[in-house]
């Protein structure tokens, strides 16, 4: 790892309080500009005393704003502390997760991972509008059955048509022949430019698509194509439990990547990331923010500073060898408790490189499902999926009560 270590809390204290005091202070300067100030005093008590002890928590109250892109060009010089904070993040998932070469990446922390992959499909949109003189109607995104809802959300906002590949009911695979088949429809339909979207870790299932099973076909078949890589799920935990894993930076047929921290990093919502190689972002700079220092391109616009602190707490708290144990210990559990299922005869999918685990509801009682808050693929009578994810604060005592719940329903059947 060339960026990423582990700090003390008071190393981590001093770094993100050093960072605010680069920042506009808006109780002590004079800052007349801004349509911004600290959170509320009168409710927020920015006096508090816990705040000391709290980097985060205090960086929320001084409520910097962190509009823009801060790997591109310029950026608000009023809250240049901690942005810089937010470059260190990106270095850390850019370079020291994905392989990315030193400064050779853009992204930003975004909203979260639906925005990140909306972004990743609206700069590749542009790229063809802007370098193949591409209209809408000739570029099409492409993604698995099992492909997240962000897309379809996408695909309105951006007037793009959606293809979406089968999947093998077991295996969660993308079926090849049918993928070509769909390709070989589109292009007969006018189709000359794709958006594809390979799941690191799909939503429902946390299973992972090869992305040679696109890229391979499309390069064939001659056709141009951009490469995003969605590790909303996956992007904390698939790197470390799958060490020779090519899903990333180091493969040149990899154009962005999402990641989501408030997911298997525990961190706040609003903070998903989007990465991607240098020379892409700028398809989407909105030249009419012209009062925005270095303009933008984002599309949130303004957003928490204090995201970015929360992020890189995290990651320095725990350093990459403390991750790792992390990451080991969920997937200790989650092999301990597709053992007992195997012992119960309960069929069900999980890619041995993540901690979900999704059943079959036809072995799984609704009102059991229900208890332990499974989540199912539909909520309607059409479900056959309930999903198992075990988190941080999902323990095997806490397994193993659905295990023996199941057993004794298995007994009375």
């Amino acid at each position: 790892m060339k960026y990423w270590k582990k700090l003390t809390h008071h190393n981590l204290q001093s770094r993100i309080e050093d960072a605010l005091k680069e920042n506009v202070d808006f109780e002590n300067d004079t800052s007349l500009g801004y349509p911004a100030s600290k959170l509320d005093d009168k409710v927020f008590y920015s006096d508090a005393p816990f705040l000391k002890d709290a980097p985060t928590l205090k960086t929320y109250v001084a409520n910097p704003n962190h509009i823009g892109c801060h790997t591109f060009g310029s950026s608000e010089s009023a809250f240049k502390g901690t942005q810089e904070i937010e470059r260190e993040v990106l270095r850390v998932l850019a370079v020291d997760f994905f392989k990315m070469e030193d400064e050779q990446f853009d992204g930003y922390i975004a909203p979260g991972g639906t925005e990140a992959n909306i972004q990743a499909i609206w700069v590749f949109r542009n790229y063809f509008n802007h370098n193949f003189d591409a209209k809408n109607n000739e570029i099409a995104i492409l993604a698995s059955e099992d492909t997240h809802y962000s897309l379809p959300k996408a695909s309105n906002l951006l007037s793009l048509d959606l293809l979406l590949a089968p999947v093998d009911f077991k295996t969660r695979e993308i079926d090849p022949a049918a993928l070509e088949s769909l390709v070989k429809e589109a292009v007969a339909d006018g189709k000359k430019y794709f958006i594809v979207v390979a799941n690191m870790a799909t939503t429902m299932f946390g299973s992972v698509d090869d992305p040679d099973v696109y890229t391979d076909l499309l390069e064939n078949m001659g056709l141009d194509y951009k490469l995003h890589i969605d590790g909303a799920y996956g992007g904390f935990v698939y790197p470390f439990s799958n060490l020779k894993s090519k899903i990333n930076f180091s493969n040149p047929k990899v154009s962005s990547i999402t990641i989501d921290a408030h997911k298997m990093l525990q961190a706040p919502y609003g903070t998903g990331v989007y990465l991607s190689r240098k020379g892409l972002i700028e398809n989407v700079l909105t030249k009419e923010a012209e009062y925005v220092e270095g303009m933008d391109l984002t599309l949130c616009g303004s957003r928490s500073g204090a995201n970015a602190i929360a992020v890189y707490m995290i990651l320095f708290t725990y350093g990459p060898y403390g991750w790792y144990e992390k990451i080991s210990v969920l997937l200790m559990r989650t092999n301990w408790f597709c053992k007992q299922l195997d012992q119960l005869s309960i069929p069900y999918f999980r890619n041995e490189h993540m901690n979900i685990v999704t059943l079959y509801s036809s072995h799984v009682p609704k009102d059991i499902a229900e208890k332990f808050d499974l989540v199912p693929e539909q909520h309607n009578e059409n479900n056959k999926w309930y999903k198992v994810v075990i988190m941080d604060h999902v323990e095997i005592d806490n397994l193993l009560q659905l295990i023996d719940e199941l057993k004794d329903r298995m007994k009375l059947a």
